[in-house]
């Protein structure tokens, strides 16, 4: 007997026998539904003989055959009535647990989100990708065919969907194009860093989307609930079915703030900030300004993360302005990383090093924070020790900024596009799905191993053009990604170490050293992160211009 739980009201099992009841009970079960009809095969037990074995545990029953192959609303009504008049937690069975599991999953649409019954149900050894649609639609089979239907489908009109949007259209301009995004408008999420250390205002960060939007490129202004890759087809919200020739997925990351227990009731208040979010940016500022003595920590959770480098950003730009204040002194800055390195290409870590010196800032690595008391001021920290063992500790503060752990947003992470990771499966190199031909990927949620930048992105949406127009006309890809990411680490005003860097950690410098020797602070690599790469971004990048981002090319043999 197995017994796999979907939730704390209700496991599924294979067939289970009249023996198997006893063990049931005395796992907490209190009602056993019977989901397979009798007489399927020769060696089945009859609902009969478990219901006489229950009886005598003292737990109740219920038989709610369902045929093989064809699970019903009906079907899925029943259990859900079932569950309301049934002493809980139930049990329920059939062949393989797999009509439970249907039932379940479609009594359930309406009070859990697509993402939570996936994942519950793929926990438990079940793939429910089938019934997404039928979720989608409240648990009901959906009657409405008018489907809308493009070349080219993109989910996701951030730095990645935008650009590689722009840069299909310049190559072949009577591609019929959509874009998936629910969102009204667009960041250029890499100022953030300079609101927050008083450089920048936030409002200058943020533009309409439908101005964005390269012209000719349908916007579907919805939320995204699952995909069917062997239909070819993306399912919205509200059951409305957007079908492609092609796919294009890049959505960016999901912030995930509820991993730390009490931050999400504390931020933007106690002290309590980020840089990761536009709202929280210029409360970065205000909380730099009034500190002027005390315990401020800056965190980094496990990686991946968009821009690993921007929480030191933060806390240098806070530990500059605190310098030019004349209290530097005052305050206890402590750099809190779950990593155990300062940053992960060693060329750039001399130079970060000076600035930790200079500030006087206490590094301490393989700190995980887990717990946030805004009101009292205090945090605490998972701390991996040199034997692996985790200790819990606890530290005061008068300001924290947090980086908050990131994953792959939950409609993709449950999908059939994704990882055993959770990330869209490509290929480093081609950015093409492993598994579907058809679909394509890029930013921040792919399963590459680059740096999660804009600047990954500005690179990789020429590649991604290329490749898939080389599909449309029949040839194999040719463009090549080599992993390219850039993070300008601001480590005072006025100076930045320019980290550029592909796969493995190889330098990828764009200019030459003559110029800009991105392993030393620069005051000409500050101005391009002040003057230059906002416009690039805005006006290039957005618009399919690709300026020193021309893909690298197969060899030709």
């Amino acid at each position: 007997m197995e017994i796999r739980k979907l939730s704390d009201q209700i496991a599924v099992s294979p067939q289970i026998t009249p023996a198997d009841v006893k063990a049931i009970a005395e796992a907490g079960y209190r009602a056993i539904i019977c989901n397979r009809p009798d007489g399927e095969a020769d060696d089945q037990p009859t609902f009969g003989e478990v219901e006489t074995a229950a009886k005598k545990a003292g737990l109740a029953t219920r038989y709610l055959p369902v045929d093989k192959g064809t699970v019903k609303d009906s079907d899925a009504d029943a259990l859900r009535q079932a569950m309301v008049e049934l002493p809980g937690p139930i049990f329920a069975y059939c062949r393989t647990g797999t009509r439970s599991a249907t039932c379940w999953s479609l009594a359930m649409a309406e009070t859990k989100s697509l993402p939570e019954i996936l994942d519950a149900t793929k926990t438990a050894g079940y793939d429910m990708a089938g019934v997404a649609r039928r979720i989608v639609n409240g648990g009901q089979t959906p009657t409405d065919a008018g489907d809308a239907h493009y070349d080219v489908v993109i989910v996701g009109a951030g730095a990645g969907g935008v650009a590689v949007a722009a840069s299909l259209k310049s190559r072949k301009s009577d591609l019929d194009i959509a874009i998936i995004d629910p969102a009204g408008t667009h960041y250029y999420q890499p100022g953030w860093t300079m609101v927050g250390g008083g450089l920048l205002d936030a409002s200058t960060t943020a533009k309409s989307m439908g101005k964005l939007i390269p012209a000719g490129v349908h916007w579907i202004k919805s939320a995204v609930a699952a995909f069917e890759p062997k239909d070819n087809a993306v399912i919205l919200d509200g059951c409305r079915v957007v079908k492609y020739k092609r796919l294009i997925v890049c959505p960016g990351l999901k912030l995930d703030w509820r991993a730390i227990e009490g931050l999400e009731e504390t931020l933007g208040r106690n002290g309590v900030t980020s840089n990761y979010r536009y709202d929280l940016a210029p409360y970065t500022w205000e909380m730099v300004k009034q500190t002027r003595k005390g315990r401020a920590l800056f965190t980094q959770p496990p990686l991946p993360i968009k821009c690993p480098g921007a929480p030191q950003k933060a806390m240098y730009l806070s530990a500059d302005y605190w310098r030019q204040e004349g209290v530097l002194n005052q305050v206890d800055i402590r750099f809190m990383t779950a990593g155990d390195v300062l940053f992960g290409v060693p060329d750039y870590v001399p130079a970060l090093e000076q600035y930790v010196d200079r500030y006087h800032i206490g590094v301490r690595f393989k700190h995980n924070l887990v717990a946030v008391d805004g009101s009292a001021g205090k945090a605490w920290f998972d701390v991996t020790g040199e034997d692996g063992a985790v200790s819990r500790m606890e530290t005061e503060f008068d300001m924290l900024h947090v980086a908050p752990p990131q994953c792959a947003p939950d409609f993709i992470r449950v999908s059939p596009l994704a990882n055993a990771d959770g990330w869209v499966d490509v290929h480093n190199a081609t950015l093409r799905h492993n598994t579907y031909d058809n679909i394509w990927a890029l930013g921040d949620v792919t399963s590459t191993p680059n740096s999660k930048t804009a600047a990954a992105a500005r690179a990789q949406a020429p590649v991604l053009a290329d490749n898939l127009i080389d599909d449309i006309e029949g040839r194999s890809p040719t463009a090549i990604y080599a992993g390219y990411g850039s993070c300008p680490l601001t480590v005072e005003r006025g100076k930045i170490v320019l980290a550029e860097f592909g796969y493995g950690g190889v330098l990828m410098p764009t200019l030459p050293k003559w110029m800009i020797d991105g392993t030393k602070p620069s005051r000409r690599a500050w101005f391009l992160k002040e003057r230059i790469l906002p416009p690039v971004y805005w006006k290039a990048m957005l618009r399919g211009k690709e300026w020193l981002a021309k893909p690298e090319k197969v060899s030709a043999k």
